[in-house]
Parts: C-alpha cells; sequence; structure tokens
C-alpha cells in the first residue's frame, strides 16, 4: 500500500469527488484501524498513511496545493536530535535543514524580481534578508464515534461499560480503559457524549470527544414505545370471555392482573409504573395487550361444546363492526 501519491494511497482519481475521497477514507480507515488487527503490525502504518492522505486531500486548499506543487505543499517542521529544525517532505522523504530550506525559497523567490515563487503560495512571502516562522495554529482533535451493543435491559436499567481508546499520544499501545456509565431508559440509537476522549488535538489544541453510539438489542417479550412497554398477554377463550386471574411477566419479575369479564383481543391491560424508569422524570407503564389463543386441535368433545357454544351465543361479530351484507 505503501505509495507517495496520496491518490493511490485512497485509490481514488485524481478528478475524485470530496464524497468519493470521504468513502475511499472511510472504508480503508475501518480495513486498517489497530483495534481491528491487533495482531498485524504493519496495520497502524497503514491506518497513520490513510489519515495523513485524508487530512491533505479532503481540504480543498490543502488539496490545490499539493495538485500543484506536490508533496512539497503537505510537509511538517519538526525537531531533529541535535537541535535543528528540519523538514520533512513526506513519512519516507528526506529531511532538510531549516537554513537550507529557507535559501532554497530565496532562490525560488529571487527568480523574477521581488514577486515569490510557488513556494511563496504555500508557505508565505518572507522579506528580502530576512528570514521568517510562521508557527502553525492549534487545532482540536477530531472527534470519534463508538458503537456499544446493549440488551434491552441494560438499556432500560442502565449500566456500566468498559470502552477501549486510543492513547493521548495517538498509538494503539498507548489505548486506555474507560469506564462509563450508562443512564437508564437510553434509546437505540442514543449518542452519549464522553468530553475529550477522542483524538489528540495538533500543537496544543484541546482533544476531540467520544460519542457511544447505542444499539439495543431486541427483547424476546417486551417492546418499547417511549417510556411505556408492552408484552402480549395470551387467554383461552374461557379466561377472555368469563374473567380470570393470570399472571403477568415484567422487568421486576411476575405480577398478578386481574382480566375482566368479556376482554376483547387487543385490549390492553394497564399496570401503571412498570415501565422505563429514566434518570429523570416518572416512570412509564406495562401494558399486558389481550390476545385470545384459538382451540387447536380441538377432541370430538370440545368441537361439540364449541359448536353448542356458537349457536347459543347467535352473535355475528363482523355485523357487529358495520360491514355491509351482499
Amino acid at each position: 500500500m505503501a505509495s507517495g501519491d496520496y491518490y493511490e494511497v485512497l485509490g481514488v482519481n485524481r478528478s475524485a469527488s470530496a464524497d468519493e475521497i470521504k468513502r475511499a477514507y472511510r472504508r480503508l480507515a475501518k480495513k486498517y484501524h489497530p483495534d481491528r488487527n491487533p495482531d498485524d503490525p504493519s496495520a497502524e502504518a497503514k491506518f497513520k498513511e490513510v489519515q495523513a492522505a485524508h487530512e491533505v486531500l479532503s481540504d480543498p486548499q490543502k488539496r490545490t496545493q499539493y495538485d500543484r506543487f506536490g508533496p512539497a505543499a503537505v510537509g511538517n517542521w519538526q525537531t531533529a536530535p541535535g537541535g535543528q529544525r528540519v523538514y520533512t517532505w513526506s513519512d519516507r522523504g528526506p529531511q532538510i535543514n531549516i537554513d537550507d530550506l529557507q535559501d532554497l525559497f530565496s532562490a525560488f523567490g529571487g527568480m523574477g524580481g521581488e514577486t515569490g515563487g510557488p513556494f511563496d503560495e504555500i508557505f508565505g512571502r518572507a522579506g528580502r534578508g530576512r528570514r521568517t516562522r510562521r508557527a502553525r495554529p492549534a487545532a482540536r482533535g477530531r472527534d470519534v464515534e463508538r458503537k456499544v451493543d446493549l440488551s434491552f435491559e441494560q438499556a432500560v436499567r442502565g449500566t456500566a461499560i468498559e470502552v477501549d481508546i486510543v492513547g493521548q499520544d495517538g498509538s494503539r499501545r498507548t489505548r486506555q480503559t474507560l469506564t462509563v456509565k450508562i443512564p437508564p431508559g437510553v434509546e437505540h440509537g442514543r449518542r452519549i457524549r464522553v468530553k475529550g476522549k477522542g483524538q489528540p488535538g495538533l500543537n496544543g489544541g484541546p482533544p476531540g470527544d467520544l460519542y457511544l453510539i447505542v444499539s439495543v438489542r431486541p427483547h424476546r417479550y417486551f417492546r418499547r414505545q417511549g417510556k411505556d412497554l408492552y408484552i402480549d398477554l395470551l387467554l383461552t377463550i374461557a379466561e377472555a370471555s368469563l374473567g380470570a386471574k393470570v399472571d403477568v411477566a415484567t422487568l421486576d419479575g411476575m405480577v398478578t392482573v386481574t382480566v375482566p369479564p368479556g376482554t376483547a383481543g387487543g385490549s390492553k391491560l394497564r399496570l401503571a409504573g412498570r415501565g422505563v424508569k429514566p434518570q429523570r422524570g416518572s416512570a412509564g407503564d406495562l401494558y399486558a395487550v389481550a390476545r385470545i389463543a384459538a382451540v387447536k386441535n380441538p377432541t370430538a368433545r370440545q368441537e361439540q361444546l364449541l359448536r353448542e357454544l356458537a349457536e347459543t351465543l347467535n352473535q355475528n361479530t363482523r355485523r357487529e363492526q358495520g360491514w355491509q351484507q351482499g
């Protein structure tokens, strides 16, 4: 993957749009992220190379300079072990002493009178006979998003989870483990902000933030709408018709409810305060939704009794709904 051309690093054409560059970056960053490749020492280097390419090509001004002047437009000032300041043309290119580099700029700028050469557009003009150093501005670090998977109960009750993040020097070797509290009642898709735990800032700038994107697994029995919970309550024909006392599951255990006589399918039995209890505000309710269970594979005696019941009821439920009979 190593290449001196940032377009080749991202695998896009030089005429690629901003969206194409962004999609290529996301795909490669995900592929080579150190957390996804703990056993591949080369993944971190590839990941940094992809980041460097995206940093330049996603910035219209930097991209224009890169297209016109090549890697010289996106080098970095550094300090050599001996204390002298040097300029690195690329991750693999040469390092030149700052004094030699400024003399080189002067030579370009001296061609054609006082009008500067191409390096003036990149580094700014310096007056004749004097050398200036332009300080790089501080920049806030980028925000980071991480998906966290929660069970239905964890989301409703709240929990504490551990999240691995890259250390402040940007290295996987110094990653930290954070304990993050998830508040009770958090919903699917919610973004939880952890301040200052994103990527480190540049040139003394503040770090970005970490955003946890909550994904809640569905429950086998319960459904959620806001603060309210719903569960299906299966009733026999006799229980629905005559009424009964039945047990209903809640997140806190089983409770007994009274089913009134003549309960129709779809009726809701409300259990106040048995829903979601958020960190702030009142608790929601639990609704047991009546579902009438038909008699499957009735015996001869049961079939006879059902027919007798139907005859004695003499009830046309569809006519009661207002349907026009042909």
